[in-house]
């Protein structure tokens, strides 16, 4: 599973690596790669992929699921998606309470005790995922985990779903997407050897 999402990630420009000209990050980091998860609801092949591995990953990993949640705002649509194919509910967390009407922070409706799956698009240090399993859990809710399409795999990020105690699993990650950029020709030996460096750098 883990390639062949790689591979549709990869083929819709989802997943970009660029070491000769790192990307800036919102938190400073230069990167040498960067990940779009959007992209993939304009690609329907890759999106059909994603969204039932997704789906059967929350059956396989959290077979009591009865509902799932998506982090705001790019977890909703792959949260809505994938309910609809296990023909369960869908909601989602926002970053903050609304200012107005009934000032939720969670919107769908959740009943106390009910267990939900976190969907998060992407995990890199963990903290929007990690946001929305403790609103959910301060709503009484059962949070059995989170599913999310690709992660770094940044020591930052792992540390802090173990601290939460909550489990992720995620669709793909960067170590398999490198290796297949650099199967494709898509960077060269010494752009992988940066990737690499990048990640063990930043918390490997």
């Amino acid at each position: 599973m883990k390639k062949k999402i790689a591979g549709h990630l990869l083929d819709i420009g989802a997943v970009f690596f660029r070491p000769e000209e790192p990307f800036t990050w919102a938190s400073g980091i230069k990167s040498p790669v960067y990940c779009d998860n959007r992209l993939i609801l304009t690609a329907p092949a890759a999106r059909n992929e994603v969204e039932q591995a997704m789906a059967d990953t929350v059956r396989s990993e959290y077979p009591e699921a009865e509902a799932l949640f998506g982090t705001s705002t790019a977890g909703i649509a792959h949260a809505a998606i994938a309910a609809h194919i296990m023909d369960l509910p869908m909601g989602y967390v926002r970053s903050s309470s609304k200012d107005h009407g009934r000032n939720n922070q969670i919107e769908g409706r959740l009943e106390k005790g009910q267990k939900v799956v976190v969907v998060e698009d992407l995990i890199s240090t963990a903290g929007s995922a990690i946001q929305t399993v403790e609103v959910l859990r301060e709503a009484d809710a059962e949070v059995l985990g989170i599913v999310s399409i690709f992660t770094y795999g940044m020591e930052k990020g792992l540390r802090r779903l173990e601290e939460a105690g909550v489990k992720n699993v995620s669709l793909s990650d960067f170590d398999t997407a490198a290796e297949m950029a650099l199967d494709r020709g898509l960077v060269d030996t010494e752009g992988y050897r940066q990737l690499m460096k990048f990640i063990e750098e930043n918390g490997r």
